[in-house]
């Protein structure tokens, strides 16, 4: 009995541990070792790497979030290693080949193909995923060495070129991730890839036309690059296609109707991009469609029903076309649609334009040659004429060159109203209206139209042709030197953002006739009539219909317009007091910051806006802001106290420390549709803004950065088919 009790207490442990850590089985031969330690030091000693020593026993480390190392058969089969390196999309700048290497890449001494050729010592590879490691340099052809791989992931480097043709030659690949790198050039075709399921070379340069693709895809993640093409229709052959993400690139003519019905398809954006034509509104679409954006396109006409905003089971997003079904808000008019489509040539007119030019250059020569003969005439005219002239000093000279070039052309457009942005945003030109005009949208600022009356007056009004605005009424105490109020007045027309109340306009007033002359400024902004923020999280209705994805929206598209006034404009606009009753949404559910601070020229102005005084460093007080309503939306409802707020931080550490706490502290509305890496990212964003030292908060483009992040880990959670939380 005794040693039946010695026995199980010894095997216990090791079946627990055998649980733990099912990683690898088998010991690497010095050779792999000793490559593994020269990958060490070609990478330059990452964090991930720290602490090895000739004792370690590669097989059996445990895997971390940054390195994880799996053997098989004596031999290596994973390598994963996750950096700290920035990528060009994270870079705080724009980032080319000609300013690499930089800060966020390793050092001049990398080489790229050195390093490769270690790399492919390991013969034995199924999986290779080095993420954020700073690699940088053309793509090394001699990948295809790596005849075993079923994984390849070098996304989020610097890693530039073109995709080498020998890719196509790893048989057993199952997923290609390049993604957010600066390769350039035309995609090889990847026909001969028969098992990949997994294609993403988004946010790169990469174009003109999609490749030939295999029939086994089941994600393909093309977003941020040059394409220029109509969508291929071998992608309606695609019976396992699950994912299709095409958004921002140039893809051009009809949407095939068949897309939506694809036998396994649930994730569907196509969004910024020319595609022009109408649905089919016999369109029908596979019960599994759960996301559709078609916004920023030309489309028009009807939309099918299956793809309506009001489409229960999915959702949808169409905004910024021409369609018929959607909020004439949110649409451009036919001819904006008509005009650009007529502009964009479909890529089926090539060969046409091509015959066309043939005729025109065959006519062109023809019609040389016969203007040749007549300038040949004109010029023997033009010399026996002249010679006669010369006699009575009548020489005739023709036109100088420089009066055929005197014309000039029109000025370009006022630079303060980039002329782009405006259609883009489904605004009027941002103008200067009378006080008379004023008056009238105002109805003579009729009572019944106040919204509010501190810390400034505001009125509701209607424009001319109807459209709802809010009139801000700012008043001046001290008579301004007109050329000073005036410089204040050049930034307003900077305030036009998807995620701002936009101003339209504005109005100045003086009144000269008083012993205490003052200045009143009407500001005209949008109208947002949707409701806050606070609505949504204090009405349970409509908080039930927000789930994961869409506080996923709402939270960067804040972030987006406090980036905007922090870095959109000449002087920066901080201490915007932002809260969630503040944070307006439209009927599409984007965020659109409302209070912020504009600032007047006079600092004892009687609105009080110089909120800025209230803090020694305004900008992270805005990043501060921004962390309270992310734990709000987290967590489902409004604080009211400073108290509040660090009692549920404090959960919200508590719960990323132990998992299940994180049960009672997020919104029941939202179990069910996270996935769990991303409401984790989220969670320590939250955290880090609400530091109290204001040092230690991130600036806005960190939080935006992480905010996407956060968001790509959903979407892919969500393409993968996953259902309910971790949690």
């Amino acid at each position: 009995m005794k040693t039946s009790r010695v026995s199980f207490s010894f095997w216990f442990p090791a079946f627990i541990f055998a649980v733990i850590f099912p990683v690898s089985t088998g010991q690497l031969p010095p050779s792999e070792t000793r490559i593994l330690f020269e990958i060490q030091k070609l990478l330059e000693y990452p964090v991930a790497f720290q602490g090895w020593s000739n004792w370690t026993n590669f097989c059996y480390l445990p895997p971390s979030p940054s390195l994880k190392i799996v053997c098989s058969g004596n031999h290596i089969t994973e390598l994963t290693v996750i950096g700290n390196k920035s990528s060009p999309s994270k870079a705080p700048k724009s980032v080319s080949v000609s300013s690499i290497p930089s800060p966020q890449t390793l050092s001049n001494s990398f080489s790229i193909d050195s390093f490769f050729t270690v790399l492919t010592k390991l013969s034995n590879l199924r999986v290779l995923s080095l993420v954020s490691l700073g690699l940088w340099g053309p793509f090394p052809s001699k990948v295809n060495r790596l005849s075993s791989l079923e994984v390849l992931n070098i996304s989020s480097n610097f890693i530039y070129g073109g995709i080498p043709t020998t890719i196509s030659k790893l048989q057993s690949l199952k997923s290609l991730v390049l993604a957010d790198n600066l390769l350039n050039g035309s995609v090889p075709d990847l026909k001969g890839l028969a098992v990949l399921e997994e294609l993403n070379l988004g946010q790169n340069q990469l174009g003109q036309k999609v490749p030939s693709l295999g029939g086994t895809l089941m994600i393909i993640v093309l977003r941020k690059n040059l394409f220029r093409s109509e969508i291929p229709s071998r992608i309606l052959q695609l019976n396992k296609l699950q994912l299709f993400d095409i958004s921002y690139n140039k893809f051009l003519g009809p949407i095939h109707a068949s897309l939506f019905s694809l036998p396994a398809v649930q994730y569907l954006n196509l969004a910024y991009n020319q595609l022009s034509g109408a649905l089919s509104v016999n369109t029908t679409c596979n019960r599994n469609l759960k996301f559709v954006d078609i916004s920023h396109n030309l489309l028009i006409g009807k939309l099918p029903s299956c793809i309506r905003p009001n489409s229960s089971n999915r959702t949808v997003n169409i905004s910024w076309n021409c369609l018929s079904s959607g909020s004439s808000k949110d649409q451009h008019t036919y001819s904006y649609c008509h005009k650009e489509a007529m502009a964009v040539k479909p890529p089926g007119d090539v060969q046409k334009q091509k015959l066309s030019s043939k005729l025109g250059l065959v006519l062109a020569v023809i019609g040389g040659a016969v203007g040749i003969s007549g300038v040949v005439l004109l010029l023997v005219y033009a010399i026996i004429r002249n010679r006669r002239r010369r006699r009575f000093g009548e020489t005739k000279y023709e036109k100088s060159t420089a009066d055929k070039l005197s014309v000039r052309g029109s000025p370009l457009p006022n630079r303060h109203v980039p002329q782009t942005r405006l259609p883009a945003l489904g605004l009027p030109p941002y103008r200067v209206f009378t006080l008379e005009e004023i008056e009238d949208i105002t109805r003579n600022f009729d009572p019944s139209n106040v919204v509010a009356k501190e810390p400034q007056a505001k009125y509701k009004g209607w424009l001319p042709d109807g459209s709802v605005v809010l009139i801000r009424c700012f008043k001046l105490k001290q008579k301004l030197v007109p050329q000073a109020l005036a410089r204040h007045m050049e930034e307003l027309p900077n305030m036009r953002h998807r995620h701002l109340v936009s101003v339209l306009g504005h109005c100045t007033f003086s009144h000269r006739d008083q012993l205490n002359p003052a200045t009143t400024v009407f500001v005209v902004n949008e109208y947002i009539s949707n409701g806050s923020l606070k609505d949504c999280l204090t009405d349970w209705k409509r908080k039930d219909a927000l789930k994961w994805p869409q506080r996923m929206g709402i939270t960067i598209g804040i972030a987006r317009g406090i980036q905007h006034l922090h870095t959109g404009m000449a002087s920066g606009i901080f201490g915007n007091d932002i809260n969630i009753d503040s944070i307006l949404l439209d009927e599409t559910l984007s965020a659109k910051i409302s209070n912020y601070n504009i600032l007047m020229p006079l600092e004892n102005a009687e609105t009080g806006l110089n909120v800025t005084k209230r803090s020694e460093d305004p900008e992270k007080e805005d990043i501060f802001q921004f962390g309270a309503i992310l734990l709000q939306v987290i967590n489902g409802r409004p604080i009211t106290a400073t108290s509040e707020l660090d009692d549920l931080k404090i959960e919200f550490e508590s719960g990323l420390a132990e998992v299940l706490k994180l049960r009672g502290v997020i919104d029941p509305s939202i179990q069910g549709s996270f996935a769990f890496d991303s409401l984790k990212t989220t969670i320590q964003i939250a955290i880090n803004c609400l530091s109290k030292d204001p040092n230690k908060r991130p600036s806005i483009e960190d939080v935006l950065w992480n905010l996407q992040y956060s968001m790509q880990v959903q979407e892919g959670w969500t393409s993968s088919g996953n259902l309910g939380a971790f949690i």
